[in-house]
């Protein structure tokens, strides 16, 4: 495991760099249509009965209202937050750029973390206005919470069908790479049966 760990590097090349640009985007678009969203009582329907923008909901809990109720639950999330981007970042740094999916998820979910995050340390709770019906029930949410779920899928996606991990390769490449892994596998096997041998 150490040696693993001794291996891994720093994988920052250009794509990599236009994503942490696509973050900060990210982040801004998700702060600015808070500051519009209350500035200007937006009020409209998107789709009616499905996606309306209303304004003025507020959340100091976590998706579906968990914890709002709790004294100890804004703290809570704050630094739950910053345990899960720690983890989140440092994996973004060392993935390699061939991994581009799943860096394109981790620039939105952790776009979406530092959006509803530095609402919680700014207000004690989330801006919500962006309203979606579920089952019958109007949830409200924001943009940070969509680059979250989209960030989510997307790394779903890719660790399912079509990195060269998939569980499932539906992929040329991801196949290609994954016989490639196999055969690897088959010479390490075969190389230490062969030193066992010559003991």
């Amino acid at each position: 495991m150490l040696e693993k760990l001794k291996k891994l590097k720093v994988n920052i090349g250009w794509k990599s760099i236009i994503l942490i640009g696509v973050c900060v985007v990210l982040i801004l678009v998700d702060l600015l249509a808070k500051i519009f969203e209350e500035r200007y009582g937006w009020n409209f329907k998107v789709i009616p009965n499905f996606i309306e923008v209303e304004s003025g909901h507020r959340n100091p809990g976590c998706a579906f209202s968990f914890l709002a109720n709790a004294s100890w639950g804004q703290g809570f999330l704050i630094g739950m937050t910053f345990l899960l981007l720690v983890p989140l970042i440092a994996i973004y740094i060392v993935l390699p750029e061939r991994f581009i999916i799943l860096k394109v998820a981790l620039s939105f979910i952790v776009a979406g973390a530092i959006g509803n995050l530095i609402d919680r340390i700014a207000y004690s709770q989330v801006r919500d206005f962006v309203g979606v019906n579920m089952f019958g029930n109007m949830v409200y949410c924001n943009f940070a919470d969509f680059w979250i779920t989209f960030g989510t899928v997307f790394a779903i996606i890719d660790i399912l069908f079509f990195n060269e991990w998939a569980l499932i390769p539906l992929t040329k490449k991801a196949k290609e790479a994954q016989a490639k892994h196999k055969d690897e596998e088959e010479q390490v096997k075969s190389d230490d049966t062969d030193v066992d041998g010559n003991d």
